[in-house]
């Protein structure tokens, strides 16, 4: 195996995967507190694209008995990436693919503008036909939620559902090693999902206030399972999850009638398609226990199973098959992570800069994406090559086209 062992004193050890990439001591450090919780089942697995986060470590796996931490999961809950192969080649795309772009900027609402608020470019004002009838279908679940804890009742719910939404997410159009056109998106359960996320991340602290002075940092109270609490927040949770994969398949839907409609020829869709959950915790069995894994920007990586590892946005990304590794329990990293902070990459970088990084495709060249360039991130060959007991490379794909909010 190819990691490192980290010997935590008064709690559990920590086994990262870090040969040869960047490993900050913020993030070590918030590793360390999170390894010292008395519900740590075994160890904590820290993957290559390991950096620090708001409470938890992105970038790590975190098994736990008989209880979570709502903190670790986050608010972007069920966060993922979907990538789908399609009958297309290159030759058949545009030969400026700007128009590309351009389709997919008007099918997919994206960005956040008007602090949110009714004129939002990223929501819908008036959610077409198959988003509504999506909501349809799981809004009794919300219903029930709210029932419950009425403060998430003010979401949004519909009119992100669908939607792109900020930061790191993107909508890419990708050519494999042989040529083949790829689209590859990454989203969550955008406002809905934060709205719940937040909602138990406080709650959680509340029900243990009387012992957050001996928790190694506030963030990482954990609700129990047995409690009234818990039992909901569990809800809640696999209800997010399901909404953001849902998400992600009308994105989809929308790309490839943009293209289609641009291309001006039908194509078939899907000929190969990963979608995974990298934000997320699940009940799994690991070393003869059934425990909760939270997977805080990881991705599961089971014996034969297809995961999404995407580079930055003018870097390589990878669909990878798992190997099963139990020490990692059965994970792999989730993407390049993290080189610096968003504010020391606007700081550092400037326009032609990233100009240069990301030449040959299609995206946004400005300055309010400066936190996104590609060197803001570490390298994905080397997170890569970091785990490669845990994964074996099946497609590499490289951007063209690139959407970012």
């Amino acid at each position: 195996m190819s990691y490192r062992t980290l010997k935590v004193n008064g709690g559990a050890p920590i086994k990262a995967w870090i040969e040869g990439v960047p490993f900050d001591p913020g993030a070590e450090r918030q590793l360390r507190n999170t390894a010292r919780l008395p519900i740590i089942h075994k160890w904590i697995a820290a993957m290559p694209d390991v950096h620090q986060g708001i409470g938890a470590t992105i970038g790590s796996v975190i098994p736990t008995r008989k209880a979570i931490i709502p903190a670790a999961v986050g608010v972007d809950l069920g966060c993922g990436v979907m990538a789908v192969r399609t009958s297309l080649d290159a030759a058949q795309l545009p030969d400026r693919l700007d128009g590309v772009r351009a389709a997919i900027e008007q099918a997919v609402p994206h960005g956040r503008t008007d602090h949110g608020g009714r004129n939002d470019r990223g929501a819908w004002r008036d959610p077409p036909p198959p988003v509504a009838q999506t909501w349809g279908q799981i809004r009794d679940g919300f219903t029930a939620i709210v029932a419950r804890h009425p403060k998430i009742a003010k979401a949004n719910h519909l009119s992100h559902l669908g939607t792109l939404g900020t930061g790191n997410h993107f909508i890419e159009v990708c050519l494999d090693q042989r040529d083949r056109v790829w689209f590859m998106l990454h989203s969550g359960s955008r406002g809905v999902g934060a709205r719940i996320g937040t909602y138990f991340i406080e709650l959680a602290k509340n029900d243990m206030r009387r012992h957050t002075a001996n928790l190694p940092d506030r963030d990482l109270a954990y609700l129990q399972e047995g409690s009234v609490h818990f039992d909901d927040y569990i809800a809640a949770l696999s209800w997010a999850q399901n909404y953001a994969r849902l998400n992600r398949e009308l994105m989809m839907t929308r790309v490839v009638q943009a293209v289609a409609a641009v291309v001006g020829a039908p194509f078939e869709a899907r000929l190969e398609a990963v979608d995974c959950h990298h934000n997320y915790a699940q009940r799994e069995r690991h070393f003869g226990e059934d425990v909760w894994v939270t997977r805080k920007g990881a991705v599961s990586a089971r014996q034969g199973q297809l995961g999404i590892i995407p580079g930055s946005m003018g870097a390589r990304s990878y669909i990878v098959r798992g190997k099963g590794a139990a020490d990692s329990f059965q994970s792999c990293s989730h993407g390049a992570g993290r080189a610096m902070s968003r504010r020391e990459a606007k700081r550092r970088f400037t326009i032609d800069q990233h100009a240069a990084a990301t030449r040959g495709v299609a995206c946004r060249k400005d300055a309010d994406v400066l936190d996104e360039t590609p060197a803001a991130y570490k390298d994905i060959d080397a997170v890569i090559e970091a785990q490669r007991d845990l994964i074996d490379v099946v497609h590499t794909l490289k951007q063209v086209v690139c959407v970012k909010g």
